[in-house]
């Protein structure tokens, strides 16, 4: 049921790519013929046999019909319809074989396919450098391919399974025109306009139903599973019931539910009119054929063996034309969303990795930002605008500011998942554009603040590496310097407990301060030359963020290391501070020279130091601290 509208928004994004059906179909039969080569022979053979086993009880028919009528002896004509029955028999027989066979093998090899591409499209999700996955337009396009590999009779298997289809149809259509133009050829043209009218009517059903049916549901499916959520989850469970609310989510679940009925009362009663005219056309296209045959039999003594014959290939002749037609319109629909998938698949991206040259080896290095600027794809002001900044080695560096200063954008920079759009950023003097970014990223240790746990063993988890591949005594050894030795006391499998329930049935959680743990000796394990710590601890209260970072500090040792936060509790035992303010660097320092000062860092540490003291009564600094509300 194709409706080209529904495709309007993927074709305004510029990203997005028209190919065409033959050439999806081209495409798609290269999938089949990488993953699966079997398919196309499958194809051929569900093909011909399942068109054969249409009309052939009608060729059978006929010769049986011609014995008896042939005036031949009892014996004799018993012997010619005992073997010609045994011949069919075999016959039939074949050909349900290889239609079951085909039908049978040929619908999982469709999915595998399709897994296949899925695999094609994550590893290409994968791969994407960083900047992009942000961006709306890479974004929309990667969505749509998720959705073109969604299976059944979408996308890229629902290609698949019409081109079965369709071959069938088309390759019956082919067998049986010859016969029924041998025939009579206006029956011919009368069957085409027939089926055509048949099909326009189909078609104008199909559009009729989605714009009073489904484009009107598409709120109400919304409204459905948010309901279903709220009163059968527990996320929601202690308001519902200390707010009394359950005979008014009760209400609103019925009125949602009444209105979806509404519609499907439409949607039935159009489909009941298409069965209505297609039973007329159907009694008027048999009509129309005996009509043409009992002609034939008076006017071209058409024996009643051949009258058989031609009524069965006219029969499968326009049914497989209807069969065609309607089916073609879904396997148009499908093709565009191949275009989503390709479209992504095949996403135009400049490769800026060519010509790369080697990181050289060496004990430290030093990076520095050079004029740096950044702008968000579409964003009329920077983000960051003309930072210069170095970070020694073994310096130990905090960004501060407010949130939207500019710290996770120099950040994101410094990690190389943007580029500048002005300005350079250096590795010991050279343009770190020149290094691979793979070859780059083994430089860097981070923590952030979103502590990403995967389903893997917790060793897997802090190794970054599969079981098979990872060094088991340095990662208990992380592990416990990070502070997770009583964690793996408790477990009885150690640092092969399983993390998070999702995969498997034991699989534990971890509390937040256990995840930032875990963080830590995954970046230690890791072993890189810098560390980031990316604003880890921002679940914590603030004497223990402070008593955090000191620990982290001692753990990184000689390591350079770039402290990010918004609160103040890394600055003290830093070499420098950067403040930033609205994008820009408006202060660099040490911890004394900028309290010295008593610039914008003094005063935001000012207004934070008394969170950061376990008696607000103790003056810093050998300042008064001003108390806070």
């Amino acid at each position: 049921m194709w409706i080209e509208d529904e495709y309007k928004e993927s074709k305004d994004n510029p990203l997005h790519k028209e190919f065409g059906i033959w050439s999806n179909t081209r495409y798609i039969l290269g999938k089949i013929l990488k993953y699966r080569p079997e398919v196309v022979a499958l194809l051929l053979l569900g093909m011909v046999c399942s068109s054969v086993l249409s009309y052939f009880w009608g060729i059978f028919g006929k010769y049986v019909i011609d014995i008896i009528q042939a005036g031949l002896t009892e014996e004799e004509a018993v012997g010619r319809l005992i073997r010609i029955v045994l011949l069919a028999g075999v016959i039939a027989c074949l050909l349900n074989i290889g239609s079951v066979l085909s039908d049978n093998l040929i619908w999982y090899r469709f999915i595998y396919v399709r897994m296949q591409m899925i695999t094609e499209r994550i590893a290409r999700v994968l791969s994407l450098k960083y900047e992009l996955i942000e961006r709306p337009d890479v974004l929309d396009v990667a969505r749509r391919a998720e959705q073109a590999t969604g299976g059944n009779m979408n996308g890229v298997e629902g290609v698949m399974r019409y081109m079965q289809m369709l071959l069938t149809s088309l390759f019956t259509v082919g067998v049986t025109f010859v016969a029924v133009l041998v025939l009579d050829f206006r029956l011919i043209l009368a069957l085409i306009a027939l089926c055509v009218i048949q099909f326009l009517y189909y078609r104008k059903i199909v559009e009729k139903d989605k714009k009073e049916v489904w484009d009107k549901l598409s709120d109400s499916w919304r409204k459905t599973d948010y309901m279903e959520r709220v009163t059968q989850y527990c996320d929601h469970a202690k308001e519902i019931r200390l707010f009394n609310l359950s005979e008014f989510l009760s209400k609103k679940q019925e009125d949602t539910y009444r209105y979806k009925e509404e519609k499907w009362d439409v949607h039935y009663e159009l489909w009941f009119k298409n069965s209505f005219v297609t039973q007329v056309a159907n009694v008027v296209i048999k009509a129309l054929i005996y009509s043409v045959l009992f002609f034939a039999v008076f006017t071209k003594d058409l024996s009643i063996g051949n009258f058989t014959l031609f009524l069965s290939l006219s029969m499968a002749f326009s049914q497989a034309l209807l069969d065609f037609l309607q089916r073609f319109g879904d396997y148009k629909r499908a093709s565009l969303e191949t275009d989503d998938f390709r479209s992504f698949i095949e996403l135009e991206i400049d490769d800026d990795e060519k010509d790369c040259i080697e990181i050289p080896m060496a004990d430290t290095y030093e990076i520095e930002f050079k004029n740096v600027s950044y702008k968000y794809a579409k964003s009329e002001t920077y983000a960051l605008k003309n930072l210069n900044l170095k970070l020694k080695p073994g310096q130990k560096l905090a960004v501060v500011g407010l949130n939207g200063a500019g710290k996770t954008t120099m950040i994101k920079l410094l990690l190389r998942l943007y580029d500048p759009s002005e300005g350079v950023i250096t590795l010991n003097g050279t343009d770190i554009r020149k290094y691979r970014r793979e070859d780059y990223y083994r430089l860097f240790a981070p923590v952030f603040q979103n502590v990403e746990i995967f389903a893997f063993l917790m060793s897997e988890n802090i190794a970054m590496h599969s079981r098979d591949k990872l060094d088991r005594d340095k990662v208990k050894e992380c592990a416990i310097s990070a502070g997770l030795e009583e964690k793996l006391g408790s477990l009885v499998k150690g640092i092969d407990t399983p993390l998070t329930n999702v995969v498997e049935d034991d699989g534990i959680d971890l509390s937040g301060g256990e995840k930032q743990k875990l963080a830590l000796a995954r970046a230690l394990y890791k072993g890189s030359k810098i560390v980031v710590l990316d604003e880890p601890t921002s679940a914590l209260d603030a004497i223990a963020e402070q008593r955090l970072y000191e620990q982290f500090d001692e753990m990184i040792g000689e390591k350079s290391a770039v402290y990010i936060s918004h609160r103040l509790a890394s600055t003290r035992f830093c070499d420098q501070v950067a403040m930033f303010e609205n994008g820009s660097l408006v202060e660099l320092g040490s911890h004394d020279e900028l309290m010295e000062k008593g610039g914008k860092y003094a005063d935001m540490f000012n207004v934070q130091a008394q969170y950061y003291r376990d008696n607000p009564e103790e003056q810093l600094e050998g300042q008064e601290v001003e108390k806070v509300g």
